[in-house]
């Protein structure tokens, strides 16, 4: 189950256990019940401190991990393999007390938290969203002994997955309720169970001194931004509603110079942790409502506010704009009343629970026929719809689409609505943009990759000048229109929407806004 090289890995982690803990497995006998045993004997032979038993629980395959002589509180229902076998590694972890990264404060917040929450995830192993989810909530398992949650693995629980009719993930539900869809940090999860969280934090941040520099934006941009206005020695913010922006949700990305292929989540905790090695301030689970000039008697507090939607301000005598952008939506009529219940964004972490089924792709850029070329080995048939009179993609990957045959190209193809049964998408209509012809596709699922637009809403009707596509408009050197703010990828002007021009105009908001300070 386990090669050598992983078993070896896994060795060296498991020798941070320093309590007994338990593992319980229930196997259905089938191949995957067998292939989960397979797993669970070789974890335990890997460590003294942990023990391994057979039990019959609610759902088979499954995997329980408790303290010794404890009830188990995090369930694997499925196997942990694929981007969830970090999130099995970690539950080992906790489980046997070798404490987490999270913050003291969310700890405790975690174990204050009152009442029964008994939460369910389902996942699909090529979903590099839904680890984060998993280890959060495994973690606030193992800290309050009125938590409990199961991973579920919607390709093994299929009845289950059509019963409750999840069709994206990761889903979330507590107490047999849907809570939530989509990546959600700890933070999050914690704010929605403690309703006082919020207050408290807002509170807290408006006590907090004023910044020299203030990165708004958690991206490749802001996290170069903040590494090198913290590099000059100034005090450093960051406030973002999560940290990683688009590129937490980018699965391969092969054209970082000097790193042959990474993955998004493991860029974006290298970024994480560099930027906390310069002791920068990093304001999480917050979204920026508006900035505004303020003044004062004395000279010294004369810059910046950035007022929170959560009630709090922040200020500094300078900022850098850095919010990114999002996928694009298709506005048609349907789309957003079938959003995850057919439509989908993300072909990697929502295609598994297409297999064998029809489905579209809206787009045809490098987004689009990558998303084509991954669904066609996994469902039955992809269809491509592109606006344009021909594909925008590279031509390595026209290639590539066209020589699979399970894959059709639409070009000149409109779309106008989503169509469904009220539960999920049944189809999808266009124009043919050349004969004006309305036509119709039957299909159970439509992946939406038509672009990004930026995020800057809050900017509208401010003193920062945007262009009518709602983009930053920026100088050589990063400068906006208002003195003191600056701004930085895909949320600008730049041309080209990458990760490595994203850090460059990073680096150059960072230096122009330092420049900037010195000057003034």
């Amino acid at each position: 189950m386990l090669d050598a090289n992983l078993k070896t890995q896994l060795d060296a982690y498991l020798k941070n256990i320093v309590s007994p803990i338990e593992i319980s497995v229930s196997s259905d006998n089938g191949p995957k019940g067998q292939e989960l045993m397979t797993l669970a004997h070789e974890i335990s032979q890997l460590s003294a401190q942990i023990s391994l038993q057979e039990v019959q629980a609610k759902r088979s395959p499954s995997m329980g991990i408790a303290a010794a002589n404890q009830v188990p509180r995090i369930h694997f229902a499925g196997i942990p393999m694929g981007h969830e076998f970090t999130s099995l590694v970690l539950a080992l972890l906790q489980t046997g007390g070798h404490p987490s990264k999270v913050s003291p404060e969310l700890k405790q917040q975690v174990r204050e938290l009152s009442g029964e929450y008994h939460f369910e995830t389902y996942i699909s192993l090529s979903c590099q969203n839904c680890p984060d989810v998993v280890q959060a909530l495994n973690l606030m398992a193992t800290l309050n002994p009125n938590i409990t949650h199961v991973m579920i693995d919607g390709a093994l629980f299929q009845e289950e997955v059509e019963q409750r009719q999840v069709m994206a993930v990761p889903a979330v539900y507590l107490n047999g309720e849907h809570f939530g869809q989509g990546r959600i940090s700890l933070e999050e999860i914690i704010n929605k169970l403690d309703t006082g969280a919020t207050d408290r934090q807002a509170a807290s941040l408006n006590e907090q001194a004023p910044f020299d520099v203030l990165v708004v934006g958690g991206g490749p941009a802001g996290a170069a931004a903040a590494i090198y206005a913290a590099r000059k020695g100034i005090r450093t913010g960051l406030v973002a509603e999560r940290f990683g922006g688009q590129v937490q949700e980018t699965m391969g990305i092969e054209n970082f110079i000097s790193v042959p292929y990474t993955e998004g989540p493991k860029l974006v905790a290298s970024l994480e942790q560099h930027v906390k090695e310069y002791g920068v301030e990093m304001i999480t689970n917050q979204r920026v409502a508006d900035i505004t000039a303020f003044s004062s008697t004395n000279s010294d507090q004369a810059g910046l506010q950035v007022s929170l939607v959560s009630g709090a301000t922040l200020k500094s005598r300078s900022v850098i704009l850095a919010t990114g952008a999002r996928w694009r939506e298709l506005n048609v009529p349907g789309e957003q009343e079938y959003r995850n219940k057919g439509v989908a964004y993300c072909p990697h972490c929502d295609g598994p629970f297409y297999k064998g089924k029809r489905v579209a792709v809206v787009g045809g850029g490098n987004s689009g026929i990558e998303a084509a070329i991954d669904l066609a080995g996994i469902v039955e048939h992809v269809t491509v719809l592109e606006f344009g009179d021909s594909l925008r993609a590279d031509e390595v990957l026209q290639r590539k689409a066209r020589s699979l045959a399970n894959i059709d190209i639409i070009t000149n193809a409109q779309t106008t609505e989503v169509l469904g049964d009220g539960q999920k998408v049944s189809g999808i209509h266009y124009i043919d943009r050349v004969s004006g012809e309305l036509q119709h596709l039957s299909l159970a699922g439509i992946f939406v990759q038509i672009g990004l637009v930026p995020n800057t809403e809050f900017l509208q009707g401010s003193a920062v000048e945007l262009t009518r596509f709602g983009e930053v408009i920026i100088d050589a050197k990063g400068a906006t229109s208002t003195p003191g703010v600056f701004a930085a990828g895909d949320a600008t002007t730049v041309p080209y929407k990458q990760i490595v021009i994203a850090m460059g105009a990073g680096a150059t908001a960072a230096l122009s806004a330092f420049d900037h300070l010195i000057r003034n």
